[in-house]
């Protein structure tokens, strides 16, 4: 899987270079990240947006460095450009890119969607891990996503080109897990499919003087994502709630998400 990972690398690592990538808030010392964990070994996915800017920097802005680094930077690997990232170092950014789970992983976000995907018989991490996390678009940004211009998201998910689709494609993922609103939006766009909805009331987030926010369930199946045909079909589930960022996502709600999640792969004879 490294050295597919590493063709996929090639032409991605070529776009940071550009100054027009760094116009649309892409971190430009930071390497593309394609997936977080093996796609090989997993059967459950995930999906985001793009990488948070935590994954390279701490909370006062500084690069993440030595036991505590989750990805290769311009620095780490000692060149000045990617222009000048030969095969050695595109594969170690695949490298990390598939141990991510076992070095450093921003638990702070990854915990919470384990949890969920504990519904699907699986997690993220140790010797039980058939998950991964993947996102519509490879590239870290500053500032992020939701704050950018919509110009600037629309060049960042061309530049991903069919980066995503081609994981997919490649991997054995039965399951295909997207978390939260836009991400939906994206994904029903880019493959062209409309996913059944179902309002689901336990989702409900609170709110004090307001009515709660409604929660809804998305799912359906797909066999091509853009211009890729996978080959088989994926089941694809999804929850209006970021469980990450949504204000007011209860331990209730994150539970009823889980056991959702849980009652439709077990259906599907998907959970053992």
């Amino acid at each position: 899987m490294n050295d597919r990972l590493t063709a996929l690398l090639g032409p991605l690592v070529g776009n940071l270079d550009d100054p027009a990538t760094t116009e649309a808030g892409v971190i430009p010392w930071s390497c593309p990240v394609l997936v977080f964990g093996n796609p090989a070994t997993s059967r459950v996915a995930t999906l985001g947006i793009n990488p948070s800017s935590r994954e390279f920097i701490d909370t006062a802005g500084r690069e993440l460095d030595g036991a505590l680094r989750r990805f290769p930077t311009l620095r780490s690997l000692g060149i000045r450009r990617w222009a000048d990232a030969e095969r050695q170092h595109l594969q170690c950014v695949a490298q990390y890119c598939m141990d991510y789970f076992h070095r450093s992983p921003y638990d702070a976000w990854f915990k919470r969607l384990d949890y969920i995907i504990a519904g699907a018989g699986t997690t993220y991490y140790g010797m039980a891990s058939a998950a991964c996390h993947l996102d519509l678009v490879p590239y870290a940004t500053a500032p992020r996503w939701a704050a950018l211009e919509p110009n600037q998201r629309a060049l960042l998910l061309s530049m991903s080109g069919d980066t995503f689709a081609t994981l997919l494609r490649d991997a054995p993922i039965e399951v295909l897990i997207l978390n939260g609103r836009a991400v939906i939006a994206e994904f029903e766009r880019l493959a062209t499919v409309q996913l059944d909805t179902l309002d689901m009331p336990a989702w409900t987030l609170p709110r004090r003087t307001l009515r709660g926010v409604g929660g809804s369930g998305k799912w359906g199946s797909t066999d091509t994502v853009g211009s890729i045909r996978l080959g088989r079909g994926v089941l694809v589930l999804g929850f209006n709630h970021n469980v990450q960022s949504s204000f007011g996502v209860t331990r209730g709600v994150m539970a009823s998400i889980r056991q959702w999640v849980s009652d439709i792969t077990r259906k599907g004879n998907l959970v053992s």
